[in-house]
Order: structure tokens, then sequence, then C-alpha cells
């Protein structure tokens, strides 16, 4: 099924790579996000000792999936997301081929091109820079490539964007600390600005807190974007606002679980940690712990086996040549770029104390890990 594309797309590389050089810098885009998260990526949660991508081509019938990575070096990424998508693509037994961009815009649109030149029938890009992508993304679609725009939003109708609702996201983070604080000095640390991911989680926080912050019983302290979902910028940023505050902060909603920790750091520099309520997504391995020791309040889980599994599948429908639109589970999504756009939108389910059980039952983290350094009896899942 493999297509011989190679003279096409080299000469697509060379109008990207030239694009690219003229661009304007925006390149450096989570988690976990997921966030997820998902998201930037987030190193905080546990070491990455995952091998490199495997960028092994298979044969002439068979067909080829390539996933573009924005980077690697995270968590969710290769312990979670990757082997889902690549059981997936096992059952249909698919090849799956791939390129790490290392969080380079300008790199990930080269890995496009060198996807498709390793004989892609179909893409699946975990976007850097949801805007700097657009034209790997068009150059694919041109060449009748399906692309899926992969827990990241890539504004291209073209493309079918799967991912959790994000927007559900931000909405149970700031139930979660709404009901822990339902006043006070609130501090908001936001995703990367690049990433629309960024947004559509601060959306839904402000759709949950926009009466008590009009009444005034909420008043916004400090809000900052997050450069790559870098866990050390969102410290950073907390330490300035803190400082900015004389450390009268009441609440933070910090948008995933990478910069959650960068948050946590912070407070605990200036002893508030474990007294000052903080929201995060994707649940990582450190802040289920957080979670249970009391420095992290929540963590939205987006349970991304889910989410690479319906990549998988529909990678495999699109590429035996399945329109969007016929994809199983798909709904349109109304973009902020004005959009149609056709999705997969999962559910998440926000984790707190209270259900510590739900992961450590879905194997997502056992109790020897979630109940490290935990006071026995303090937390129900801890014993």
């Amino acid at each position: 099924m493999k297509r011989h594309r190679y003279l096409v797309a080299l000469i697509a590389i060379l109008a990207l790579v030239v694009a690219a050089c003229g661009g304007d810098g925006e390149g450096s885009d989570t988690t976990e996000g997921g966030a997820d998260t998902t998201a930037a990526p987030d190193t905080t949660a546990a070491p990455d000792t995952t091998a490199a991508p495997d960028t092994t081509t298979g044969g002439d019938d068979e067909i080829v999936v390539g996933v573009s990575w924005n980077n690697y070096n995270e968590e969710r990424w290769a312990r979670w997301d990757e082997p889902a998508i690549q059981a997936a693509l096992d059952a249909a037994g698919a090849t799956y081929i791939n390129s790490d961009a290392g969080s380079s815009a300008e790199q990930q649109l080269a890995d496009v091109e060198n996807l498709i030149s390793q004989g892609a029938d179909v893409l699946i890009i975990l976007a850097q820079d949801g805007t700097a992508i657009l034209p790997a993304v068009q150059s694919a679609l041109d060449q009748g490539i399906p692309v899926i725009a992969y827990d990241r939003l890539i504004e291209n109708p073209g493309a079918l964007y799967i991912t959790f609702d994000n927007v559900e996201v931000g909405r149970m983070q700031a139930r979660a600390i709404f009901e822990a604080v339902p006043e006070g000095n609130y501090v908001f640390i936001k995703g990367n600005q690049a990433d629309a991911n960024a947004d559509f989680l601060r959306g839904g926080q402000q759709e949950v807190l926009q009466e008590a912050i009009d009444s005034g019983a909420i008043v916004n302290v400090g809000e900052e974007y997050t450069d790559n979902w870098d866990p050390a910028v969102a410290q950073t940023n907390m330490e300035q606002i803190l400082t900015q505050n004389n450390n009268e902060v009441d609440a933070v909603v910090a948008s995933n679980d990478g910069t959650a920790g960068g948050v946590v750091a912070a407070l605990d520099a200036v002893g508030l940690a474990g007294s000052v309520p903080v929201s995060g997504q994707d649940g990582d391995g450190a802040a289920l712990n957080r979670i249970a020791l009391g420095t992290q309040t929540v963590s939205v889980w987006k349970d991304a086996r889910e989410l690479g599994t319906a990549a998988g599948e529909a990678a495999i429908a699109l590429a035996g040549g399945a329109a969007i639109t016929d994809v199983a589970g798909v709904v349109q999504f109304d973009s902020p770029g004005g959009n149609s756009m056709t999705s997969i939108l999962l559910t998440p389910i926000p984790i707190t104390q209270d259900n510590l059980d739900v992961v450590v039952d879905a194997e997502w983290i056992t109790v020897d890990a979630l109940c490290q350094g935990v006071e026995p009896g303090s937390v129900e899942v801890c014993g």
C-alpha cells in the first residue's frame, strides 16, 4: 500500500525549509499534556528511561503509519501514548515509524516530510506549534496522505483532531480548586501560548470561576503562559507572582502536572506547599504522589491509552480509504480559528485524594509509587 512519493516529498522539504527559515521564531511550543497532556513536556513526573523512537519501516504491502512527536522525552508519550498506538497498529498488521522534533517547530516541519519520504500512508502529528506545522500538514494532504492532529489542535479542517475535551479539563480543574477555596487570591499558570490547548483549558477554567471573579470573591493576582510547558518556567513565574503579592496567594490553577510541579516547588520554598490548592492534568506519577501527599489537589486524568488506541485505529481506517467523517466516534468541533473540525473528543476524569483508587485499579500507577513518602493511613488507598 506504500506510495512512491519521494520526488514530491523532496520538493516539499525544500519549500518548507525555506518557509521555516523565514518565520518569526515562534517555534518553541507539554504534557499532559497533555498536556498530557496532556502535556508541554512534563519532565518532573518521572525520569525518561524509554529507548529512542523506533524508525523501522515495513514492506511494500503494509500500511505504514508515521508519527511525529514534538518531544519524545516525556513520561506520558513514551510510557502510555506510543505503546497504545503501536498496539493498535500491530493488531492491524501495520508498520509504525516515527520521529522526534526535540521541541523544535522547524525540525518538525522537516520530520513530517521525512516520514512521507519513508512511505507513510497516514500521519499522526503531535504538534509543537499548531500554526507552524500547517504547511507540512497541507503538503501531506495535497499528496493524499491523511493527517491526524494528535491531542493538540491543528487548524486545518482536512485533519482529524483526536484529543480529550480540553475545555472540560479546564472546568474540572477549576471546580476542584473552587470547591477547596471559594474565595481569595487566585493565580493562573497557563500552558504554552503556541498550543491551542492552553487557551481551551483557560477558557474552561474561566467558565467555572467567572461569577466569583465578577463578584470580587476571587481576585486574579497573577496569570502567566508557560513557555513550552516547561516546569522550570512555571516555577520561575510562580516565584515572581509570590514575590509581587508578598506570598499572599490562596489558590493556583495550573494547567498541567508539569506546571503544577513547578508551582509546588515555588510554594514549598516559602512554606506554602500543602496549604495552597494546586490543580494539574495528565495523571503523571509524580503528580498523583503529590495528591496523596497533599501538595496537589487534583490531576485531571486523561487515560492516554484510550487516546493512543483511538488514534491508531483511526489511522488504520484512514489508510484504508475512509473519509475522516466516516471514522467511528467523530463529532464536529468549532475551533477558535473558525474551522469546523472533525474530531474525536474523549472524556477525562478528575483525580483527587477521594478517588485515587481509580488510577490504581486501572493499573496506571502502583500503590508503592503512589504512596511513596505518604504517612500510612492518611489517605485511604495508602492504608
